[in-house]
């Protein structure tokens, strides 16, 4: 069975400033951050379809530290789509929608979860980097 996650976030800024931090590497480090332990987590990601990219932080007894992932989807600034492997392998699309009067609404969709727990784990993630992401916007 394969459930998906679906999530919706609305931020205060321009649409073009909110693609720019989920496409930007060096903005991308400082929002993405290790849950457990708030360190940045380095990447070399790229909006290129195919380019192939990394997150890394320190490793834990439970995880190696690494979230391993593919671009599949660049279509600036309204979505982007990508792999997301840690473990499992799971696509993540973000789609961006103006809303008018300043206000940006984020879409999260990702696909490929296997179990409730690991649903609720990625619920748990995203809405805790979605909120960091806020406060940039602040």
């Amino acid at each position: 069975m394969s459930l998906t996650l679906s999530l919706d976030f609305q931020y205060t800024t321009t649409i073009e400033k909110l693609w720019s931090y989920l496409t930007d590497s060096s903005k991308l480090a400082k929002w993405v951050a290790n849950i457990h332990t708030g360190e940045a987590m380095d990447n070399n990601f790229e909006p290129v379809v195919g380019h192939q990219f990394q997150f890394r932080t320190k490793p834990s007894e439970y995880w190696n530290g690494l979230i391993e992932g593919e671009v599949l989807i660049v279509d600036e600034p309204n979505r982007l789509s990508y792999t997301w492997a840690s473990g499992e392998k799971h696509t993540i699309t973000w789609t961006l929608q103006d809303l008018g009067n300043g206000k940006v609404n984020l879409h999260l969709e990702q696909t490929g979860i296997s179990s409730e727990p690991a649903l609720g784990g990625a619920k748990y993630g995203w809405t805790k980097w979605c909120g960091e992401l806020e406060k940039v916007f602040a």
